[in-house]
């Protein structure tokens, strides 16, 4: 037990010091842009995916242990037993002892894979109580979220159309906060939560298969129409983190970004006297043109 949490200690410190220096690559507090050019994960902003990356690595360094393995076996087998130096062919046919350690090394190695990445699966997918639920759904080509206990709902857009960056696009993406770097990322309007809060996220699709996927926070899940898929993610920094529709899910799937805003507590709370002033103000002008 011991060996195997001295182990996992490695892998996740190899992780901390791998988000580490991505987290060079990061704009300000646009914590989830991707960066041309830079290769590997987004740097994480939550627990769960600081425990992928690390997982990710740690699978890695198997990988290329066992690979390396291989390869040396190989080279071996070529020099050892070339014609030139084997004049005369073997006559066995089998080796009983090297045909069980080949079936039950590789038993082992997926055995000690098993116990490190059962726990992360685990932590992703046994939903904790919430801090806050948010209901997203899924719609072509844009997504709707819903804050069922505080009685606010509204829709979020890509800013532009996705296909020119037209001097009026970079206009409104400058006035949502945003500059043009962020084109095909920002929407018009974000998702907001507080920091170091848990949040769960229910999913849904209105009318074909969505998917909705935020690398910083490590999430990602299906919006199934008809049924309701749940994630969570805690986000312990600050900022604006950008996500993706995953699923292809028609002609402009690739123009149904996700922006989450994390915020301060005392930030949520003026956003949500905000939007619940503007729910109010609609509800009160639909009954003023009804009545007309």
């Amino acid at each position: 037990m011991r060996f195997m949490t001295g182990l996992s200690g490695i892998a996740a410190s190899f992780g901390t010091l791998w988000g580490a220096g991505m987290a060079f690559a990061q704009d300000g507090g646009l914590m989830g842009r991707p960066v041309n050019g830079a290769t590997g994960f987004q740097v994480a902003a939550t627990e769960v995916a600081r425990d992928v990356h690390s997982l990710d690595f740690f699978l890695l360094v198997i990988i290329t242990v066992i690979t390396l393995l291989v390869t040396c076996l190989l080279a071996f087998v070529l020099f050892r037993f070339h014609e030139k130096r084997n004049k005369v062919p073997a006559t066995f046919t089998h080796n009983s002892p090297l045909e069980v350690a080949w079936t039950i090394v590789p038993i082992v190695v997926l055995v000690f894979i098993g116990a490190f990445s059962l726990p992360v699966l685990f932590k992703q997918e046994e939903i904790p109580a919430a801090d806050i639920t948010v209901k997203v759904t899924g719609n072509q080509w844009y997504w709707s979220y819903e804050y069922p206990d505080e009685g606010i709902e509204f829709d979020s857009f890509l800013i532009g159309d996705g296909k020119v960056m037209s001097p009026e696009v970079e206009a409104e993406l400058v006035d949502a906060g945003y500059t043009k770097e962020d084109f095909l990322l920002a929407t018009d309007t974000a998702m907001v939560v507080p920091v170091n809060k848990t949040i769960v996220v229910q999913l849904t699709g209105a009318d074909v298969i969505h998917a909705w996927m935020v690398p910083a926070f490590g999430v990602q899940a299906s919006a199934v129409p008809g049924r309701l898929s749940n994630l969570w993610f805690k986000a312990e920094h600050e900022g604006t983190y950008f996500g993706q529709c995953t699923t292809l899910c028609g002609k402009d799937h690739a123009y149904m970004p996700i922006t989450v805003k994390v915020v301060s507590e005392a930030a949520y709370a003026e956003w949500l006297a905000s939007e619940k002033t503007a729910e109010l103000s609609g509800a009160a002008a639909v009954k003023v043109a009804a009545a007309n």
